[in-house]
């Protein structure tokens, strides 16, 4: 069938604001043109991001009512603890508010000072954990992820013979290898099992941990179900059962294939370093049986982490994607092929070739979809990857100018994705119109959060 069926039913709803396009502009000018400002009851579809945004099921609802609050060794932690080995193998679990919190949790007690960090392409948070504890990010994606339109199965693969190159010592000591699965900065794009095979394999040569920034693990998986040869007999889980073992620990926001609202662990086989870890946690965090987190929220994500593999759930899910994807591109948007799994890129430096980099293409678009429609994207370009260079001191723009509309799990129907495309549609009929944006206030770390921004003449 060609129709997109949703494999759950509605239970609950939640109303959605209109507004106009005037009200629109007014609510763009008092957010100093930056979405993250804006009010969510002024947003009519949120695909800012898909972290911590999805709706949970009827199960782990029952979950949130039976979590066991108490301080140490509750009843959930077991659940959660249970359920996140079984399908990692990994020794040692530490429970986290979020995955930001096991990025800083790991890179502090790795000591990252003075040393490197290696990823396919590493993401906002993860780059700036790395430089605020005094180490360098370096990104080595495959030729193919810098090209938008280029279609290549597996984008999120790492560069190997550049991996090799810097494990040698070429850009200094590497503290660890992190490969994001799937590859957000670099357009929701899968890694295949062969290339983490590889890159394990390289980290282990050299005694380099090999980590996975495994957010998007589930959705990683069912790429390589499709599109590797030799895997498409094989379950989801299973092939992510794999992907876990070739890594020597792995950090994990259950916002996004936890499918919570919160949480996420960092877990490792290494006795030592995890001793430090949950002493840091405990500082900062919480207790090791808790970590920052609600007993109910260990409960939802212990759930969310056996419904995440289900193939009925996965094949909508990248199915709903793909449609939004072909539909942008039917409406004259150019978009990073093939369409990624938990959101589309869209390639804003290609769309506005009026709009050079320094005046943040993916941004001005981003505002014009809201104007336009009330869609909130965010920008993936100079806006967030940009700034002062840590290491040259120079102005550094990012690879890519993107927009990525970002799909919440389990929340919006069709009608909510066409809605967006004819969004698109006109978008892309005034294109000519829109214009650069300049920064007027900006935070060092993360400025994309914060910043003030004014339209150009």
């Amino acid at each position: 069938m060609k129709t997109i069926i949703e494999p759950f039913r509605i239970k609950s709803v939640e109303p959605l604001r209109m507004t106009t396009p005037e009200q629109r502009r007014e609510i763009l000018a008092r957010a100093d043109w930056n979405l993250f400002r804006i009010a969510a009851e002024d947003i009519l579809i949120d695909l800012l991001t898909d972290s911590g945004t999805g709706a949970m099921s009827a199960e782990q609802w029952a979950g949130i009512m039976r979590g066991d609050e108490s301080y140490a060794g509750a009843r959930s932690w077991f659940v959660f603890e249970r359920r996140v080995r079984e399908l990692t193998g990994f020794k040692h679990i530490i429970p986290t508010h979020q995955g930001r919190a096991a990025e800083r949790i790991l890179f502090a007690c790795l000591g990252v000072a003075g040393k490197v960090v290696v990823a396919n392409t590493h993401f906002d948070t993860t780059r700036a954990n790395v430089e605020y504890l005094g180490g360098r990010a370096i990104d080595i994606p495959i030729a193919e992820a810098r090209r938008p339109a280029d279609e290549h199965p597996f984008k999120g693969n790492l560069d190997l013979a550049e991996l090799e190159r810097i494990l040698g010592g070429a850009e200094g000591e590497v503290a660890c290898v992190l490969a994001t699965v799937t590859n957000n900065s670099g357009g929701g794009q899968p890694a295949s099992l062969a290339n983490l095979k590889a890159a394990s394999a390289l980290c282990r040569g050299r005694g380099v941990p090999f980590y996975l920034d495994a957010c998007r693990f589930a959705e990683n998986a069912y790429f390589i179900k499709l599109r590797e040869p030799g895997q498409g007999e094989r379950t989801v889980e299973a092939i992510a059962r794999e992907m876990f073992r070739l890594a020597d620990g792995a950090t994990f926001s259950a916002k996004k294939d936890g499918l919570a609202n919160i949480g996420g662990f960092l877990a490792s086989n290494d006795d030592r370093l995890s001793r430090q870890e949950k002493e840091l946690l405990i500082l900062t965090e919480g207790f090791p049986t808790y970590g920052g987190l609600a007993g109910r929220d260990l409960e939802a994500i212990a759930v969310g982490l056996s419904e995440v593999v289900q193939e009925d759930y996965l094949k909508y899910r990248i199915a709903s994607t793909r449609y939004l994807g072909e539909g942008l591109v039917r409406a004259g948007l150019p978009i990073v092929q093939p369409p990624g799994g938990h959101a589309i890129y869209i390639d804003a430096g290609a769309f506005l070739p009026h709009i050079p980099p320094a005046q943040l293409p993916g941004q001005a678009l981003a505002c014009a979809f809201y104007e336009e429609g009330g869609i909130r994207g965010v920008e993936i370009g100079t806006l967030m990857f940009g700034g002062t260079d840590p290491v040259t001191h120079h102005e550094r723009f990012a690879a890519l100018e993107l927009l990525r509309l970002a799909i919440p799990r389990r929340v919006y129907t069709q009608s909510h994705i066409d809605y967006v495309i004819e969004v698109a549609a006109e978008v892309a009929r005034r294109k000519e119109a829109l214009r650069g944006l300049r920064i007027v206030e900006g935070a060092e770390h993360l400025r994309h959060f914060t910043a003030r921004l004014r339209p150009l003449e």
